[in-house]
């Protein structure tokens, strides 16, 4: 079947307009920045590290085209700008034309400093030029049947259009996505995501998956005495900060032969295209063995993270104190077992040793020693060692980092020889508290989602110039732009907006580039839609209250708690209070108050939106992206709907109107088997996935079932509990996926109103412990449980929809 013809003269004529309004300038503002940031920049970019040739380069940017759009291999020449003569020393792509003679049937010539620049161009002309779009597949993946044939590929400006990064880096990852996100891929999906990685122009991506092989390696014990030290696939992340040890293990010699062989593909292919991996280094934490090995080394143990009740196997992790000089030692022997493992290939490591802990002291000359040695011990390994640290330390505990600790740990390595990720700018950019960061060279970044939840949220103003403000600032250190989601695969207009900001210098009108930004993902304009997405700007997409969104929607974060102890005016309470409202969403929802989901927008202005999207129905039902997001606007409508289903329940409870609870009850656990229903109709929204690609990692049986657990674990119960008390970090990682709804979350609140109906019945007070001990027992079951999920959608998306709209929403 042949492609659509290019898009409509309208559309063109639009397209033009935004471009010439809103494409990026030189940076004029670049060299404003202070030494010692553009130092680090240098420096990381330079020293002993191996370079992919620009045959290599230009080679893998033709393997991306070739994955992406094999129809038009041949359209498409690629060049190393490797003498400057394009980009002047800058970074930057250009795009131009190919005369009639073009090499092949080149028709486009994409030329860049870096195999990253020239996909990035690729992308942006599939943009712009043929009306494209490319998302994750899990969002609906690529819209490209409006690309042309090949042969009549639109033609840009005779002089060529050429494109500069106002800031160097593109920053990648948060070190939880790893867990959230990455802990199943395999390799075929591990190359998808650097071929989107690089079109979207990310040159300095996170690599940690397979790092326990490297302290396997590194630590030189014995692997039992490192069966208590690694967590299990899905706890991993928590594990490498110290957090806990040993939740959801051990980890078998398969897996980490197997992590280890991946990892090695995915720095391959890394520096194929030019991008700079970011390793792990030594943060101080250690196995509990070393107290054994080294008596007289300076161990301590950190406090207690979110367990419930400081169960030694998996609480209090063991850190080595800066000060000995075993900290220089291991440090240095795990970078030198890295470059062994993997060659000379960045200069640039993570290291953040109290993510989510508190320090054993608060005294500035102790975080200093901590820093140097941390930065020591990576320079031993690597002379020309960067440190690039997260900047979420200086968000957790407002009380601990105070301006001292801040400044002690910031200027405790050498000068240009840290980076900072400003991890959570666009909700509270800490650049601007701390003077840019004291003077060290940071990265903006979006953090934007918690736990891999799934929940239409966004603050597309904060990002389409937050970033410009930042870079143009007086004094400005940023040296980058980046992503640190927790996880990923959701909110495809947030990331793709985030991901221009790398080649942007001036603020985008986010209400013109939304215009655009419809046609593309859906591959054609429409009247509706584009109102829909004025709709979605300015109410789901413009959260402006400052409140960090973790979904604590009521269907996947059922309260722990006893509507006896509520107060009675529950109908009155619809939205998060100003109390939460910077609260690290890390602790548990235990005490006496109702938790409040997080609400922005006015609901009735959403479902207008979902009304003109059901109206588009016709005209776009075939399109992946479009049934997408139709799903998932359908659920976030009705999700919020079922907050106040369930408020209304409880204060039929209250007013011991049984008629009214019976209602309300009924009419909650009706939306989550409907909501199931809308769910499973997406490919996309399915538990069957999550599970099925845990099992296929496993090599024996017993890894299947404790990968399996693993999977099913942190989706539900995330960590330890007892009997009568659930895990302090229970839905933090919460789903909306089929399946889940209604083997899970439709069993526990179906037991919750069970007992308030019976409760009310026989005029007794509600017995929360009862209900605690009976679904954390079925809890528990669920978790080590072996049923199979569907992996395939199933029912009409569309249909569905309009249906769930009649009976709720119109």
């Amino acid at each position: 079947m042949r492609p659509p013809p290019p898009a409509p003269l309208p559309f063109l004529l639009l397209l033009l307009l935004v471009l010439l309004v809103h494409l990026p300038s030189p940076p004029a503002e670049a060299a404003a920045g202070p030494a010692s940031a553009w130092g680090a920049i240098s420096a990381a970019a330079g020293g002993r590290r191996r370079v992919a040739s620009p045959a290599e380069q230009e080679a893998a940017a033709a393997g991306v085209l070739g994955r992406l759009l094999p129809s038009h291999a041949r359209s498409f020449r690629f060049q190393i700008d490797s003498k400057g003569g394009v980009c002047g020393g800058s970074s930057c792509f250009r795009i131009s034309n190919v005369d009639g003679s073009g090499k092949n049937g080149a028709e486009i010539l994409i030329q860049g400093t870096t195999a990253v620049e020239l996909a990035s161009g690729l992308h942006w002309y599939l943009k712009y030029w043929c009306g494209a779009h490319i998302s994750w597949d899990k969002t609906g993946g690529a819209q490209l049947a409006s690309v042309p044939l090949p042969g009549s590929l639109p033609q840009v400006k005779a002089t060529g259009v050429k494109i500069e990064r106002p800031v160097p880096w593109n920053y990648y990852q948060n070190v939880v996505t790893s867990s959230y996100s990455f802990v199943w891929w395999d390799w075929k999906r591990w190359e998808k995501e650097i071929d989107w990685m690089a079109l979207q122009g990310i040159n300095l991506p996170l690599a940690f998956t397979g790092q326990e092989a490297i302290w396997q390696k590194s630590f030189n014990v014995t692997d039992r005495n490192l069966d208590g030290f690694f967590g299990g696939p899905a706890f991993l992340a928590w594990a490498r900060m110290g957090n806990l040890h040993g939740w959801g293990g051990p980890l078998s010699q398969n897996w980490l032969d197997q992590q280890l062989a991946l990892q090695k593909k995915i720095l391959s292919r890394m520096i194929e295209l030019g991008m700079v991996p970011v390793l792990p280094s030594f943060s101080g934490n250690v196995p509990s063995v070393f107290k054994k090995l080294f008596p007289s080394a300076n161990i301590t143990r950190l406090g207690d993270w979110n367990t419930v009740n400081g169960d030694p196997r998996w609480c209090c992790t063991y850190l080595l104190d800066p000060s000995d000089a075993l900290f220089i030692d291991v440090g240095q022997a795990f970078i030198k077992q890295e470059m062994k493992e993997y060659g000379d290939i960045t200069n640039i490591y993570n290291c953040d040793t109290f993510n989510e802990n508190t320090p054993p002291t608060n005294e500035p000359a102790y975080i200093s020693s901590l820093g140097s040695a941390i930065y020591e011990a990576m320079s031993r390994g690597n002379k020309d060692a960067v440190w690039l640290m997260q900047g979420w330390l200086f968000y957790s505990d407002a009380a601990f980092w105070k301006e001292p600790q801040m400044k002690a740990l910031l200027h405790s390595v050498p000068t240009g020889k840290m980076i900072v990720l400003d991890l959570f700018a666009d909700v509270k950019p800490i650049w601007q508290m701390s003077s840019q960061f004291y003077g060290v060279p940071y990265i903006w970044c979006m953090l934007h989602n918690f736990g891999g939840n799934i929940e239409m949220y966004g603050v597309l103003d904060s990002i389409s110039s937050g970033p410009v403000d930042a870079r143009t600032s007086h004094n400005s250190t940023m040296v980058g732009v980046g992503m640190c989601m927790e996880g990923i695969e959701h909110n495809p207009v947030v990331y793709e907006l985030m991901s221009e900001m790398a080649f942007r210098s001036q603020k985008v009108e986010v209400e013109d580039w939304l215009k655009i930004y419809s046609y593309r993902r859906y591959g054609q304009s429409n009247v509706d839609i584009e109102k829909a997405w004025g709709i979605l700007y300015h109410t789901i997409y413009n959260c402006t209250d400052g409140i960090a969104d973790h979904n604590k929607d009521y269907i996947v974060e059922f309260p722990d708690i006893s509507p006896s102890s509520i107060s009675s005016d529950i109908s009155k309470r619809r939205t998060i209070s100003k109390m939460e409202k910077h609260r690290r969403f890390i602790l548990s929802e235990v005490s006496a108050s109702l938790p409040h989901p997080h609400l922005w927008y006015s609901k009735n202005e959403a479902i207008k939106a979902l009304e003109l999207f059901l109206n588009a129905g016709n005209e776009l039902s075939k399109s992946l992206t479009y049934r997408y997001d139709l799903v998932d606007l359908t659920r976030q409508s009705l999700s919020k709907l079922a907050n106040e289903v369930y408020l209304n329940a409880l204060n039929s409870y209250q007013k011991k109107d049984s008629n009214g609870l019976n209602l309300h009850t009924k009419k909650f656990l009706e939306l989550i088997v409907d909501i199931d229903t809308l769910l499973a109709s997406d490919d996309n929204f399915l538990l069957g996935p999550w599970l099925e690609s845990a099992k296929s990692l496993a090599m024996t049986e017993n890894e299947r079932k404790q990968y399996e657990w693993n999977a099913r674990t942190q989706v539900t119960m995330w960590y330890d509990n007892t009997k009568i008390e659930q895990s302090k970090l229970h839905d933090y990682a919460n789903k909306f996926w089929s399946g889940l709804l209604k083997s899970y979350y439709l069993p526990r609140a179906s037991k919750y109103f069970t007992r308030l109906t019976r409760n009310l019945q026989e005029n007794r007070s509600f017995e929360l412990e009862e209900w605690r001990k009976d679904w954390i027992a079925y809890s528990n079951e669920w978790q080590s449980g072996k049923e199979l999920y569907a992996v395939k959608a199933t029912g009409d998306a569309l249909t569905i929809s309009k249906s769930l709209f009649r009976k709720y929403l119109s």
